[in-house]
């Protein structure tokens, strides 16, 4: 029964809906109303619901996204993978998931880019990215946490930039785009480890002077 569902369960209902409508008729009032006649749901409700508006719709639909990605590639799939395969395949997997709907990618982009919506922008940005590390199995609580997830978040923003417009077969320019983008992730990666281990066996001048200050007796 639609009337006995929660704000948070009517924007999960709808965010396909609205996003399939968006496409023609943009992040809208005229979006949101027809998916609400579709769902049988109450149009006062899903105005409430999405009383922030255009960001609001588009915010579900990204939620609606990510939880389809994850679905796609569950822990058993990723777990046979190595690290940087992970990556890609969920990168791939949301990119799958968004195909029907890139016209409606396309203006959701457009709405984000507006001066008032870059903060909650970049949030939705970094909240899929971090979903992906998740699912990757990332564990990092330092400050490689925040390195891999920005250095994801730049890749995944020109790599949508490449995906619509790409009429490539089986969007191969995408594919090939992407996979570039990850090698370079994975060897910054590798040379940051090479560094950190160096660096954890180089001599240290505090300690040297700490020694000729308070010599040991």
């Amino acid at each position: 029964m639609t009337e006995d569902l929660t704000l948070d369960e009517v924007r999960a209902r709808l965010a396909p809906s609205i996003a399939a409508n968006a496409a023609f008729d943009g992040w809208g009032d005229a979006a949101r109303d027809l998916a609400a006649e579709l769902e049988g749901i109450d149009a006062d409700v899903a105005r409430l619901a999405f009383a922030d508006g255009a960001v609001a719709m588009i915010a579900a639909w990204f939620e609606h996204i990510d939880a389809e990605m994850a679905r796609s590639l569950p822990p058993e799939a990723l777990a046979a993978l190595k690290i940087r395969q992970r990556i890609t395949a969920l990168v791939e997997a949301r990119l799958a998931v968004l195909a029907p709907e890139r016209e409606a990618l396309r203006r959701a982009r457009a709405v984000l880019a507006l001066p008032n919506n870059v903060a909650r922008a970049a949030r939705l940005g970094w909240r899929s990215v971090d979903r992906m590390w998740r699912l990757a199995g990332d564990t990092a609580t330092d400050y490689n946490h925040y390195t891999k997830r920005a250095m994801l978040l730049a890749v995944y923003t020109a790599t949508t930039t490449v995906f619509l417009d790409d009429d490539s077969e089986g969007q191969a320019d995408t594919r090939a785009f992407l996979s570039r983008r990850i090698d370079g992730i994975m060897r910054f990666e590798k040379a940051k480890a090479q560094f950190t281990r160096r660096t954890q066996h180089r001599p240290s001048l505090s300690r040297f002077i700490g020694r000729l200050r308070y010599p040991v007796v």
